[in-house]
């Protein structure tokens, strides 16, 4: 029983710790990534207008419809400089929260009284060395021209520049801190010269809209010259790796299971060769074959119903324990958190004690007809 407990207690915890991962990053890409991102399907931009950005926002279930310019740039600040991917977002950004939580230093904002604020990641701020304070040394921002012909009488022609006030410093994820710099939409359209193009457009949801909905009205409105993408669609690749391995860790338990389970099966085939006697007694008593199959069978039965159901409330209480106090920690002082995640779901304390229950009722089954063939009814 011990041996059952222990081994589904591991497998609740480690489904646990997944499920926790699998949230965290859910939580991460939903404050950066949007919950439905608009895109071209070929290409890298697309021309919007109001009508387009009409036939959206009349769809029911979409709240706010963001404009995106998204591309490489370098930037300069005072003799530090770096390559990052700069983030021109319209105002109604700010309307999404999305950032709320995560502002380190400075205030949230893109544009104030007509003065451009760009957002930059912890990274990014750390590299340069910016000082939000200082109102004398504004961010430089370069972006290469797709010049045909270079010049080489005026090497000024071959980019384009402009200056930006830092306003704020969010901290996300280490990807992003260290890549991206948030920027208002007109400072980044004529930097880049793009008009009226723009590579996505970020769509906010009402609060208790079914996304996959929103998604298909979208999908059905705009036609098959873009492709919708829901917040899980957008790192599908990531999403699917932790499937596989959450997949392939209860795969490996299930088999640490199977071999615990060897255990009882040796231990009903000892009880049966030590029970001969009594088996013998009860047969002349007048117990037929079935019964002894059943008693043996009850017997594999007890050990994994009350091994399953200890384990079982182990692995949980264990699970609220380190969700609550936090003890076992990552190990790391720049994991995004301090401890391991964890998340309980039915379905995998339903699927942890199907496992178990079939795998020691199955190995069960021999040592109990063995026992059976002990019977004898010629002591009747």
């Amino acid at each position: 029983m011990a041996g059952v407990a222990f081994a589904t207690a591991a497998l609740v915890i480690v489904l646990s710790v997944f499920n926790g991962l699998e949230d965290l990053l859910r939580s991460l890409y939903g404050s950066f990534d949007p919950e439905l991102k608009i895109e071209a399907t070929k290409g890298k931009s697309f021309e919007v207008n109001d009508q387009l950005l009409s036939r959206i926002k009349a769809i029911h279930g979409v709240e706010i419809v963001t404009e995106v310019i998204e591309d490489y740039a370098y930037v300069r600040y005072r003799e530090s400089d770096m390559v990052v991917t700069i983030k021109g977002l319209s105002d109604n950004f700010i309307s999404q929260h999305r950032l709320d939580d995560h502002i380190d230093e400075g205030k949230l904002r893109l544009r104030e009284k007509g003065v451009n604020f760009a957002i930059l990641g912890r990274g990014v701020k750390y590299t340069l060395s910016v000082n939000l304070e200082d109102d004398f040394n504004l961010l430089q921002i370069f972006y290469i021209k797709n010049l045909k012909v270079s010049s080489l009488i005026n090497p000024s022609q071959l980019y384009a520049h402009k200056g930006i006030k830092p306003g704020a410093v969010f901290s996300i994820e280490k990807t992003y801190d260290e890549n991206y710099i948030f920027l208002p939409l007109d400072f980044v359209r004529d930097l880049l010269d793009y008009g009226n193009k723009r590579t996505a457009l970020e769509v906010k949801t009402t609060p208790g809209s079914n996304v996959r909905s929103v998604q298909q009205e979208i999908e059905g409105a705009l036609g098959a010259s873009f492709v919708i993408l829901t917040n899980e669609e957008q790192h599908k690749d990531l999403f699917r790796l932790l499937k596989i391995e959450k997949l392939f860790a209860f795969l490996s338990l299930s088999l640490l299971i199977i071999i615990g389970s060897i255990n009882i099966f040796f231990s009903l085939m000892m009880l049966a060769l030590d029970k001969k006697k009594d088996i013998s007694i009860l047969s002349a008593l007048g117990a037929g074959q079935n019964l002894i199959r059943r008693i043996f069978l009850t017997e594999g039965a007890l050990i994994a119903f009350i091994g399953t159901a200890s384990g079982l409330i182990l692995g949980g209480i264990l699970c609220w324990m380190q969700d609550r106090f936090g003890w076992v920690g990552m190990g790391m002082a720049n994991a995004v958190v301090a401890n391991y995640p964890v998340k309980m779901r039915f379905i995998d304390f339903i699927s942890t004690a199907g496992v178990v229950v079939i795998v020691t009722f199955l190995v069960s089954i021999y040592p109990a007809s063995r026992a059976a063939r002990f019977y004898a009814p010629d002591l009747l």
